[in-house]
């Protein structure tokens, strides 16, 4: 090349490639131009605006974070620093059933979920409105909408505990082909949370039937889970994609307590159903199917307080919850099955920690668990949910400690799975900076590779950079992104293999991670030298048609 014609935007020197396939690190030169990978190799005659000296990193794809919540949070923190400091250049958005699209033009802003809870003004119907809402905002990393299962059914009314009428499942139909036209890389389910869960097997295979006529448009799905019901959550999901024909991704897997193993609170009862779960994956791919799963490096979850209250309570809206907690012989009945945990969720009080409420007067209760707070109430703890609940009107959050540590290391192993946060994109001084929040919106991918890969040797650095970059990229149907390669988009992160880990605690969850030096979105510098540039370089990713 002549080096007085040839002029590039960044130019990357002397740094360890890993390039999100699984094949071996090697070293080499890369040149950026028009937010493209134009060189891979030496270069020597060639010059840019941007010289960067990685001959102590890594350079890597940008981690697309399959499992995210960030809808609407980057609209209040669009710097998103909580994921861009862990190395995350895509945010795959519309998980667990709850998306910010479609909506109903007498329902704005109502969708059901406290994760979009957030002081924005409702001016969209549709992806494409969503999507130029938060551009014009400006938002430093990317967005790859799915669309999901609870915002069809409250755009069409389909919110009671009963099954679905055929206008509205076709009315549903027609909504899921308009996001999918619009560029929506999946249809998600929440089929253990209200509304979604009041769907059956059969309707839900019948609302993804929609997804069918579009090549790589997949299913994706928070399943009806409950302690002891892994497996057959799973088979559930492999029916789903059958029947439908269409690829499955399975949101979180993870293992909750079972009381078959020695009751709730046995450690033994949080073991043991691993290798069978992942044979049913296993098996699912031996006969065809095309299914993958997520999952995220912590022994605790995240949940709304409203997981262990029964579904069928929280029927028809917010309003007629809050009835039915008002009469007394539907709040026994309420409160006698959160004691028992038979709607799913283990009822170890203890173990759930509040981390987000929305009144004034609860503020001292983050940080407290229910059984401390039932006890300074002088109630038992399953009324205690219930008068949180009531309080709070269902927006209200905690931290649940319970699972197994080498059930973690199980599943973030398995050659099938990748990596999702389950968390937001946020900041430490944003609006979410009060909150007691899961760790995981800040330290997922840093503590894999600090913790997992660096100190643990469970998996190697090409393997762990594959689970959250390459494979990412072909589940969505990305063909230039999630790799290391000549004509890719330049997302890409450079950090220090010996210094990135995770530094966010369950006490002290807004604390930004280590070693990510450098961050490009769309071939823009949003992390330069260790510091957040500001940029707004992301922009919502839309399916390849």
């Amino acid at each position: 090349m002549d080096g007085k014609t040839f002029m590039l935007d960044t130019i990357i020197k002397n740094g360890t490639i890993v390039d999100g396939t699984g094949r071996l690190r090697y070293k080499a030169d890369i040149g950026i131009q028009d937010g493209h990978i134009r060189i891979i190799g030496k270069i020597q005659d060639a010059s840019a605006k941007h010289l960067i000296d990685a001959s102590t990193l890594i350079i890597a794809p940008g981690f697309i974070d399959m499992h995210s919540h960030s809808d609407m949070s980057l609209f209040d923190d669009p710097g998103g620093e909580s994921k861009a400091f862990q190395g995350v250049t895509t945010e795959v958005t519309g998980n667990c059933s709850y998306s910010a699209f479609p909506i109903a033009k007498d329902r704005k802003g109502d969708l059901g979920m406290g994760s979009m809870d957030w002081p924005v003004e409702w001016e969209w119907n549709d992806l494409d409105g969503w999507a130029n809402a938060l551009e014009s905002k400006g938002i430093s990393i990317n967005i790859a909408p799915q669309l999901g299962q609870a915002a069809l059914q409250v755009a069409v009314g389909a919110v009671e505990e009963r099954p679905v009428t055929k206008d509205e499942m076709k009315e549903m139909q027609k909504l899921a082909e308009e996001s999918i036209e619009q560029g929506a890389f999946a249809l998600s389910t929440g089929l253990s949370l209200s509304p979604s869960g009041y769907m059956q097997t059969a309707e839900v295979s019948e609302l993804m039937k929609v997804l069918s006529k579009y090549e790589g448009v997949f299913y994706v799905t928070h399943s009806r889970f409950g302690a002891g019901k892994h497996v057959s959550a799973i088979e559930e999901a492999v029916e789903i994609g059958k029947t439908a024909s269409v690829p499955v991704h399975y949101s979180h897997l993870a293992i909750i307590a079972r009381p078959d193993l020695g009751g709730w609170r046995q450690p033994e009862g949080l073991r043991g159903h691993g290798p069978e779960m992942l044979e049913v994956f296993e098996n699912a791919k031996d006969n065809g199917m095309d299914i993958t799963y997520d999952t995220y490096p912590f022994t605790a979850a995240g949940a709304g307080v409203d997981q262990l209250v029964p579904i069928w309570a929280q029927a028809g809206g917010t309003e007629t919850y809050m009835q039915r907690l008002k009469t007394q012989t539907t709040r026994d009945a309420i409160r006698k099955e959160v004691a028992a945990g038979t709607g799913g969720v283990p009822p170890c009080f203890d173990t759930w920690v509040i981390s987000d409420v929305e009144s004034a007067k609860n503020q001292s209760l983050v940080g407290q668990s229910i059984a401390e707070i039932a006890k300074q109430r002088d109630v038992d703890p399953a009324e205690a949910t219930l008068q949180l609940e009531e309080e709070e009107r269902g927006a209200i959050s905690a931290v649940v400690h319970g699972r197994a540590e080498r059930d973690v290391e199980y599943f973030l192993s398995h050659p099938i799975g990748m990596i999702g946060s389950d968390g937001n994109a946020v900041s430490p001084s944003g609006s979410q900076s009060q909150k007691q929040i899961h760790p995981r919106f800040y330290g997922t991918y840093p503590r894999i590779l600090g913790r997992y890969v660096r100190e643990r040797s469970l998996i190697s650095l090409e393997t762990a950079i594959r689970k959250m970059t390459g494979m990412p990229a072909a589940r969505l149907g990305m063909n230039d992104r999630g790799q290391v390669l000549e004509g890719f988009v330049a997302d890409l992160v450079l950090f220090d293999q010996k210094k990135i880990i995770d530094h966010s605690t369950f006490d002290k969850p807004h604390q930004l991670s280590e070693g990510v030096q450098y961050l490009l979105v769309n071939g823009e510098h949003v992390i330069s030298n260790g510091v957040h540039t500001q940029s707004r370089a992301g922009r919502v990713l839309r399916r390849s048609k």
